[in-house]
């Protein structure tokens, strides 16, 4: 049996406030000595940064599109090694989810890792409502563990009283903390994409502190501790990833810097598990690249950062002979628009490396935005699945003004990719999609990519 406390933390609607109100409970527990390991489900990379810089752990995803049951078993567990209590962060509200019949819903996983949870209520414009609102998250589906409440955006103590009163009669669970309207330091900042990346910005750690004192102030966290050890064991999953890496005989560049921040924890360890040594460098500030058989561009902001990209002449200049050269590039999103000819966004442009005869227009709905399904062309030598490839993407962009035919490694089943019925561009020895891979969800990639990387035999 495999034994650890847990905490899913989920909101009764998005935007309830559980990202915030997770971000300062890591921060208090860890503060006061707690060994927390983080998860969040779904496939989104920014609310992990924040998690991870709370909880001082890499936090992990777990969702069910990617994964499946199984591997967020395998990852959950083996991801909790060392720790002495996990917390889970939920996604959207407690029952939502693109199944009716819930099976992939936050209150799904929950069940799936027998977790006790906590309900984040946005109580703003709100009082004895709040208590047929709570009533029915608890009576629609009484298997769950309901621990408790906490209430979020709570007006004055008048206010305050009123929620609990009424929950208190009609609903009957506790609440375990009520916080107020807060803004300034303890203001999660947004973009297009959602919540800006902590690793962008040196000052916005800072942040985290802060909401860790709100959280400790207006919260019961011993309360959080208890039920947390309220959890039962489970029964044991094998491990996701081999967790032996290989003696490194090939070396990855990694792009990692402000605009380059999106990587799954398990794609790097796939690559260290088949014998690849991870190289980081910054195509912002590096004027050249390291000295490697070749590179993982991943996803983030090339957007944000454009004009400092395009001036780094002799990063984008060196890209562009490596790849004409031959060097194995795989790229994600921002790395697929990176590689493109520029990027256009307010009116300006910028000059990318020019790899991809297209340039990138930046739009202010998402083009791509969900789930996705995939199946290789065979266009891609080294890309070998088996089966269909469960990923995701999420992106304000589209190619424009593409020159030629483009090649694609993969016909879309679901999602929108680059065509709405294609992605990834292949070219020479370069794969790069609007797709983002998992490894729980295409096991092989790495692996494939790896033993490409040493058939193809270059050095930069």
């Amino acid at each position: 049996m495999f034994n650890i406390p847990r905490l899913l933390v989920s909101g009764v609607s998005r935007s309830a406030g559980k990202t915030t109100f997770c971000i300062g409970l890591l921060d208090v527990l860890r503060r006061g000595g707690s060994v927390v390991q983080p998860y969040k489900k779904g496939p989104d990379y920014i609310d992990p940064m924040w998690l991870s810089t709370a909880s001082g752990r890499e936090c992990r995803n777990l969702d069910f599109h990617m994964m499946g049951r199984e591997n967020i078993l395998r990852s959950f567990q083996s991801a909790s090694t060392g720790a002495q209590m996990a917390l889970i962060e939920g996604n959207q509200g407690l029952f939502d989810g693109l199944d009716l019949e819930g099976s992939d819903s936050t209150a799904a996983l929950a069940r799936l890792l027998d977790s006790p949870l906590v309900l984040v209520v946005d109580s703003a414009r709100m009082n004895r409502g709040v208590a047929p609102l709570l009533f029915g998250y608890v009576k629609f589906d009484p298997e769950l563990k309901i621990a408790g409440v906490i209430l979020n955006k709570v007006g004055n103590p008048r206010h305050e009283s009123k929620l609990v009163k009424a929950i208190d009669r009609y609903v009957g669970i506790p609440v375990l903390g009520a916080i107020p309207r807060m803004s300034g330091e303890v203001e999660m900042m947004e973009r297009h994409l959602g919540l800006i990346p902590v690793k962008e910005d040196p000052a916005l750690p800072e942040k985290v502190h802060a909401i860790g004192s709100a959280i400790e102030k207006y919260c019961d966290v011993t309360k959080f501790h208890e039920i947390a050890h309220s959890a039962q064991p489970m029964k044991k999953a094998k491990p996701c990833i081999k967790l032996e890496p290989k003696k490194p005989d090939v070396r990855i560049g990694v792009a990692m810097d402000r605009a380059f921040t999106f990587y799954y924890p398990e794609n790097l360890e796939a690559l260290k598990a088949n014998g690849a040594e991870i190289v980081p460098f910054s195509p912002l500030a590096d004027s050249d690249l390291p000295q490697v058989n070749a590179l993982y561009i991943g996803g983030g902001f090339p957007e944000v950062f454009m004009k400092q990209l395009s001036e780094n002449h002799n990063m984008l200049r060196r890209v562009r002979e490596e790849v004409e050269a031959g060097l194995p590039v795989y790229g994600e999103c921002g790395g697929l628009m990176y590689l493109c000819r520029s990027i256009v966004w307010h009116g300006e442009a910028a000059k990318m490396a020019g790899v991809i005869p297209a340039d990138v227009e930046m739009t202010k709905k998402p083009v791509g935005l969900g789930y996705v399904t995939l199946n290789a062309t065979g266009a891609c030598g080294w890309l070998k699945p088996e089966g269909t490839i469960r990923c995701h993407e999420f992106h304000h962009s589209r190619l424009t003004n593409i020159t030629g035919d483009l090649v694609y490694a993969y016909k879309v089943t679901r999602g929108h990719g680059i065509t709405g019925s294609s992605d990834g561009v292949v070219y020479k020895n370069v794969l790069a999609s609007y797709s983002h891979l998992h490894h729980c969800g295409s096991p092989n990639w790495a692996e494939d990519f790896v033993n490409h990387v040493r058939a193809v035999g270059r050095t930069t």
